[in-house]
């Protein structure tokens, strides 16, 4: 058996990047041979075999016919099936490389170029997109004839097959990123974010009242937020629902333009219908539909009456769950952050609910009931003691 590092393992070599996985193509054995030698099989387009002290992965090549005897050649048949020429590197045991494609060129001429087998996997494209944001700060641009090779996918229909698991696995790994906002807007250069997040791609030349929204338009501003918020947490979560919070205005008639009244709804409901066809876990389309619907809430808690604030931290679950709170703060303060001029501007908003969540939560409820002689009573008796500890803390924060 011959092993032959090969994929990111050999790109991040060469660039001098840290890597913490090594893949293997393993040539001169069989399966029965390597699950023989105790090698668990995994995968299921082909076949794949985790090493039973490193659970590194080891492939049998791809795309080799029998008449590929030789070792190298096997290498070379599995390497052309691969996405982009910079991964379609392997490094032999005695360290010299295979590199049929010029991939070690278009690492030098720090350039994205895809293989011919590229478009066979419409997955891919997103990949390339998470490659690019991963790369960006080392001078890497997507070569033209790439995008041009997603712009005939696109057209084809090819990225509207795609698995929902798959794509939001490609998300999620995107919004755990440095800067994920330069994978959705790698999408949107590409063309192809609309068959991935059409509600999003949707936004972008949907234009904002410039006196809040200096940067006009919707899908820009959306990519900032996404960046503010990326900045505040690593949390992917809030990542995901600031990145969604204004999906209500891509769907305000163009008369009404610039204004967007009940955004905030309609949002809401197209973050529900993405978070379904995704099948993004509850958590993240529970964060995402309350920060759609209640952000402008959160920006005006100032103004609001004691009352109407305790109905926003109800609606939120955070009266009983109140963990449930900074999570949809933060996101929050990333929409009044995420403009242009504002990053650095505080968010008083913030600090104020989270104390009058505490005001709320220190309300003695059991007292409260015990005393109560229906469970209307109690509801209606609760929501009144609450309110006065919130209309006291605000009293004692503004002095």
């Amino acid at each position: 058996m011959r092993a032959y590092l090969v994929g990111g393992a050999v790109r991040d070599r060469l660039l001098g990047l840290p890597h913490s996985d090594n893949d293997w193509l393993v040539t001169g054995v069989s399966e029965a041979q390597l699950e023989a030698a105790g090698y668990r099989r995994v995968g299921q387009d082909f076949p794949v075999f985790l090493h039973p002290v490193t659970a590194e992965e080891y492939a049998l090549p791809r795309g080799a016919s029998r008449e590929l005897e030789e070792a190298q050649a096997q290498v070379e048949a599995d390497l052309l099936q691969r996405d982009l020429t910079i991964n379609a590197i392997a490094q032999d045991p005695d360290g010299h490389y295979i590199d049929p494609l010029g991939g070690r060129d278009d690492l030098q001429a720090r350039r994205l170029r895809h293989t011919p087998a590229f478009a066979q996997d419409p997955l891919r494209v997103l990949r390339l997109a998470r490659l690019a944001t991963r790369l960006l700060p080392f001078g890497f641009r997507i070569a033209d004839e790439t995008a041009d090779q997603v712009a005939g996918m696109v057209a084809t229909g090819d990225l509207d097959q795609l698995v929902p698991e798959r794509v939001w696995a490609e998300i999620l790994q995107a919004l755990q990123a440095d800067t994920p906002q330069h994978f959705f807007r790698t999408l949107q250069q590409l063309g192809a974010l609309r068959p991935v997040l059409p509600e999003l791609a949707r936004l972008f030349g949907v234009p904002q009242p410039a006196a809040h929204h200096p940067e006009i338009d919707t899908g820009i501003h959306s990519l900032m937020v996404l960046e503010m918020a990326a900045r505040l947490t690593p949390d992917p979560a809030v990542r995901f629902a600031a990145l969604m919070h204004d999906l209500g205005k891509g769907t305000t008639p163009r008369d009404r333009w610039p204004s967007h009244h009940g955004h905030e709804q309609r949002g809401a409901r197209l973050v529900q219908k993405r978070c379904s066809a995704l099948r993004t876990p509850n958590r993240f389309r529970q964060l995402a539909s309350q920060v759609a619907e209640y952000h402008t809430h959160c920006h005006r808690a100032l103004e609001l009456k004691p009352g109407t604030l305790l109905k926003l931290l109800m609606a939120l679950g955070a009266v009983n769950q109140p963990r449930r709170l900074e999570p949809f703060l933060i996101a929050c303060e990333a929409d009044a952050r995420g403009r242009k001029g504002f990053a650095e501007s505080p968010y008083p908003q913030a600090d104020y609910l989270r104390s009058a969540c505490r005001a709320a939560c220190q309300v003695d409820s059991a007292t409260l009931a015990a005393s109560a002689e229906s469970g209307e009573d109690i509801a209606r008796i609760l929501f009144q003691a609450r309110s006065r500890a919130i209309a006291a803390c605000r009293t004692s924060l503004t002095g």
